[in-house]
């Protein structure tokens, strides 16, 4: 799916992305407001979509003196179905968490981050995430592994995306950090957590080099 706009999963026109702007506000917007925030289009894409949406019925427009202001109906009988679309990157971020959390034996710490978690990227986009084993745990050793390989594949099945799982212990994290490695900062800029204390916890109570 497009990690940035999954809606475009049923609605791959300027319409989906529309969309999902006016499901996050009932604040009315111009048509400006909505292109800066969908961030895909031009000006009048954008305005073509809020007319066949108004058309529908499931946008409200409302002429004020210098512009029109666009709300979503959330009494329209379709919006149910539009805002369920719309909200498919939290269903993600919630199965993701479900999955890891019934997991035994339980990662230390599991997180999201990239473009899946960041709103950005498209249908070719990985969903990276960052798990940290418990100490003395390897990586191959069951059930561990198998647990690691099915979540890679229901990631697939859920999205049409592969998963890339980047997986380490606490004393290979340190190493990571201690090296100044770009991807620490990575990881704590985009994350979505999904399991365990947040990374910046971990970082802190990391054993002195």
């Amino acid at each position: 799916m497009d990690v940035a706009h999954p809606i475009r999963i049923v609605t791959p026109t300027l319409d989906g992305p529309v969309l999902e702007v006016l499901a996050r506000t009932t604040r009315p917007l111009t048509g400006s407001e909505i292109h800066r925030i969908a961030g895909v289009g031009s000006p009048n894409g954008i305005r073509l979509a809020l007319a066949r949406l108004a058309d529908q019925g499931v946008v409200i427009a409302e002429e004020r003196a210098r512009a029109v202001f666009y709300v979503a109906n959330r009494d329209h009988l379709g919006w149910p179905a539009i805002e369920s679309l719309a909200n498919v990157r939290h269903a993600l971020f919630e199965r993701l968490g479900g999955e890891i959390q019934s997991w035994d034996p339980q990662p230390l710490h599991a997180s999201l981050f990239g473009s899946a978690a960041r709103g950005d990227g498209d249908t070719r986009s990985d969903i990276d995430l960052l798990v940290i084993r418990p100490d003395g745990l390897d990586e191959d050793e069951s059930p561990w592994a198998e647990q690691v390989d099915r979540l890679r594949e229901r990631i697939y099945r859920w999205t049409g995306n592969h998963g890339q799982v980047f997986q380490l212990d606490r004393s290979r994290l340190a190493e990571y950090v201690r090296a100044g490695d770009p991807l620490v900062g990575a990881w704590l800029r985009d994350a979505v957590e999904l399991a365990g204390p947040p990374l910046s916890v971990h970082i802190r109570t990391l054993p002195p080099a």
